[in-house]
């Protein structure tokens, strides 16, 4: 959708709310360096969470300079800023330096799960971060969550919805890579391990793992002054078509309130969707 947006702009400014290493970009840069007309500037502002140690905007420094790389072999002119910040809460407008002549695109991988909610704070961080998105006015807001409800301040609760969310990630597994397969030992140990360990054992403001279901995102962008865009049904059927063709039957692809659903035999894990602001100014919450 970023790429259908940015047809005719000739400068694009995406603001990455979790940029990790950068993989979600290189396939967008191809696409924009075959463009009739050549390219647009790219600008990318990284954010994400800093290291430990004496330099804790390293990842994304590197993750920048990758970037960089892959940029000018495609011939397209690049523009990079990283923000290592522990509370994206904090983050100001003027600190993403917004330039009203560039299209402006917003991105979230499924990092927002992270912030925390109403539960531990009475000014939400969560809330802050739509609000400052909100604030800068985006052309696209592309945001994917983890379809979760282990989120609750209840053990029990929490516990058989954690259960019910993560048995069907090791289902996939267990369904499609073998057991011994080092990358899969590496995924389970240090990241879905690790995931369930801060589900279960940790309490308050400890406790990071925090999803929301894709129903309760979308109460939370409207709330804020977005209106969701349609999901684009020519993508939905090539996804669909390669789901048939190379994919095991059990992954699911669906849409539902102008989302876009992934899940395995019947249970929605993942969910995207595509937001700009609303036209009313009303409906922007204070």
């Amino acid at each position: 959708m970023i790429c259908k947006m940015a047809e005719k702009a000739t400068a694009l400014h995406i603001v990455d709310f979790g940029i990790l290493f950068g993989f979600q970009w290189p396939l967008l840069i191809q696409l924009l360096s075959m463009r009739a007309g050549g390219p647009p500037k790219l600008r990318i502002t990284g954010i994400e969470l800093p290291q430990r140690g004496l330099r804790p905007a390293e990842r994304i420094e590197e993750t920048g300079r990758r970037l960089k790389r892959y940029c000018e072999r495609f011939n397209v002119p690049f523009e990079y800023n990283s923000m290592a910040v522990q509370n994206w809460e904090t983050i100001r407008l003027e600190d993403l330096k917004i330039d009203r002549n560039e299209m402006l695109a917003v991105n979230n991988h499924g990092r927002f799960e992270s912030l925390l909610d109403e539960t531990t704070e009475v000014d939400c961080p969560r809330n802050d971060v739509l609000k400052l998105i909100r604030s800068m006015n985006p052309d696209i807001v592309v945001h994917h969550v983890v379809n979760g409800s282990y989120n609750a301040p209840f053990f029990v609760s929490r516990f058989r919805e954690a259960l019910f969310h993560f048995s069907a990630i090791y289902d996939i597994y267990d369904t499609t890579i073998p057991r011994e397969e080092p990358a899969r030992l590496m995924i389970e140990n240090e990241f879905h391990g690790r995931e369930v360990m801060n589900v279960v054992a940790c309490e308050g403001s400890e406790r990071v793992q925090r999803p929301e279901t894709y129903k309760q995102w979308q109460v939370r962008n409207i709330r804020v002054g977005f209106k969701p865009l349609p999901v684009d049904q020519e993508l939905m059927q090539i996804l669909r078509h390669k789901l048939k063709t190379h994919y095991h039957n059990d992954f699911v692809i669906d849409e539902d309130g102008h989302w876009m659903l992934q899940g395995w035999k019947g249970r929605i894990l993942w969910a995207c969707s595509c937001w700009v602001p609303a036209e009313d100014p009303d409906q922007h919450a204070n």
